[in-house]
């Protein structure tokens, strides 16, 4: 049976590298985002290159459209090995001005949307045989840092918060899902990636090589992080 990978949050930067580089490696590819023209364009791309894709449009942050997405993914390509997760939303970057609500929706769409989609693919990546996985993208806001808290501080505080949430999230399910034979890693992106719409020409990180990063982890399945950058 074909291994699938399902990239929630698909965009042109990393999720589009993993989508490539697992599909290389023979992954059916299941992308997933809002805008259903940009995933069908996407796939287009990606399938011109000989990987098995579909786009799944859905919006993340809607932890009750989870459920459709999953059985649509199992329909189309059978169990679920490997779940990545990029979903981003850059809200409540002020936290002493925007409304608390913002915040409430940025850890819905990392945090409790993530846990739900694992909740929802578990079944599959407990039974599976094939070296079954979650993979996070991360990023140092999460980290605990004064430099990083200062620079978080001038418009990035709920995004810190959710990546910091959804980096203890990934330890916490590392050590439950290892006895299980299911690993969970994170990428800690610790910079700008090239290409993507943050790069202002001084970003230095490939977005290949995150995804070089995730199938080095997805294949050591050891250490639930590991940093790029």
């Amino acid at each position: 049976m074909a291994k699938t990978i399902v990239v929630c949050g698909y965009g042109n930067g990393i999720s589009h590298a993993v989508a490539r580089k697992f599909g290389s490696e023979g992954f059916q590819v299941a992308l997933v985002a809002r805008t259903a023209s940009k995933l069908d364009e996407a796939a287009k791309a990606l399938a011109s290159s000989g990987i098995t894709v579909k786009a799944f449009p859905c919006d993340l942050s809607d932890s009750s459209a989870i459920a459709s997405l999953i059985a649509s993914v199992r329909s189309a390509f059978g169990e679920v090995t490997v779940l990545h997760w990029n979903a981003y939303a850059s809200a409540a970057g002020d936290l002493t001005r925007n409304e608390p609500s913002e915040l409430r929706g940025l850890l819905d769409l990392g945090v409790i949307s993530l846990v739900t989609a694992i909740q929802l693919a578990l079944p599959d990546l407990r039974d599976s045989k094939d070296s079954p996985a979650v993979l996070v993208t991360g990023g140092g806001y999460a980290l605990y840092n004064p430099q990083i808290d200062a620079m978080a501080a001038k418009g990035a505080m709920g995004l810190s918060i959710m990546k910091a949430a959804q980096h203890k999230l990934v330890g916490v399910m590392h050590q439950k899902l290892k006895p299980d034979g299911v690993y969970v890693g994170e990428v800690t992106v610790l910079g700008l990636v090239k290409g993507t719409s943050h790069d202002r020409g001084n970003a230095t990180i490939e977005a290949s090589a995150v995804a070089d990063r995730f199938w080095e982890i997805y294949g050591s399945r050891s250490e639930p992080w590991v940093n790029i950058g």
